[in-house]
């Protein structure tokens, strides 16, 4: 059975499944789910646990042995089983089919796993377990999410902050809730429950937060210039590649260009999507951008790619970063830094 995280409380009162495969890439998440878990099976009888971590063939012997042994301290026993990279290889994929058809009445079965990749889900073995069990998939809390997540954690310590220091937390912590949760318990220990000023969390809340290299295309196409120029920032103290940052704008702005070339020779939008390759996943945060652009606009951010590449290998004058942080701008439609535009390059 697939199941919402946010419904697990309301599953547990009608008491534990057998399996559970809880599975993502979000770890302070992963964590505290798998923590409660733990915590009923404890408060259901499964007081004996092994901990299991599957990286090889041979680790799957030990969780075979496991799962056939009987107990030596307690009736009913907790398999805490690991699979750092989502992959159970093919002895490990048939010793889990194998566990779930037969499923032994006093052992509870709790996989934390990675992000499957690909066809992950639909694999036998994924299929096997979610027919026996749980399934949960984790999720990292998305942006617009982050900020109430943060007021209830500090609610749960007494603490309340207004909506520009709650801003301000959310700048400093976004994509890494496990500094997030630190950061939090932090002003529980420096401060009396009540309400938090913007200048006690400069003073306690470091800057810690971590984006992806998909978190830019996205704030750009969404029109959120402020925050589309922060995550580059971001980008370039971790020091990404530019030609990897450039790359993950491009794609965008091609399947814009394609688009808008399309709309303009007469097609509808959606049919204009389809015929420009654009998947429906992508689809809602282009159609945003193509509101605010040209066919021609399109097409001056697609020659200004082609300078920042030259730019980035020493092939032309001028900063790359700058250069980047105007195309980020133009996309995102404010042009605060204005491209300089090609001879030739309609506007």
């Amino acid at each position: 059975m697939k199941l919402n995280p946010d419904r697990l409380d309301s599953h547990l009162q009608r008491g534990l499944s057998p399996v559970y495969l809880l599975y993502g890439d979000e770890p302070l998440q992963l964590m505290e789910i798998g923590d409660h878990l733990r915590e009923e099976a404890r408060r259901n009888g499964f007081v004996e646990r092994q901990v299991i971590f599957a990286n090889g063939d041979a680790d799957w012997s030990t969780f075979r042995e496991a799962a056939e042994s009987l107990s030596l301290f307690s009736d009913q026993r907790l398999i805490d089983l690991r699979l750092p990279d989502g992959k159970p290889g093919r002895v490990g994929a048939e010793e889990l089919r194998r566990y779930c058809a037969r499923q032994p009445p006093d052992v509870l079965l709790l996989i934390t796993s990675g992000k499957l990749e690909g066809t992950g889900n639909k694999s036998a073995w994924f299929k096997a377990i979610d027919e026996a069990g749980v399934t949960l998939h984790v999720l990292p809390i998305p942006p617009n999410k982050l900020g109430p997540w943060l007021a209830a954690r500090l609610a749960a310590k007494g603490l309340q902050v207004d909506r520009e220091t709650l801003t301000l937390m959310v700048e400093r912590v976004e994509g890494n809730l496990l500094a997030a949760r630190q950061e939090v318990d932090r002003l529980a220990l420096l401060y009396p429950p009540g309400e938090i000023s913007r200048e006690q969390v400069l003073i306690a809340v470091s800057d810690s937060a971590r984006y992806s290299i998909g978190d830019l295309p996205a704030a750009a196409l969404a029109g959120d210039s402020v925050r589309a120029l922060r995550i580059l920032s971001g980008l370039h103290d971790e020091a990404v590649s530019e030609l990897l940052i450039l790359w993950s704008l491009v794609s965008e702005i091609r399947a814009g260009a394609r688009t808008a070339e399309a709309i303009e020779a007469g097609q509808g939008e959606n049919a204009a999507l389809k015929s420009a390759g654009v998947w429906q996943s992508r689809a809602q945060p282009l159609k945003r951008a193509l509101a605010r652009h040209t066919a021609a606009s399109w097409l001056s951010m697609l020659s200004a790619c082609s300078q920042i590449d030259r730019q980035i290998k020493g092939r032309a004058p001028g900063s790359s970063r700058d250069a980047l942080a105007a195309l980020t701008t133009e996309l995102a439609g404010h042009g605060e830094i204005p491209l300089k535009r090609h001879p030739g390059i309609p506007a």
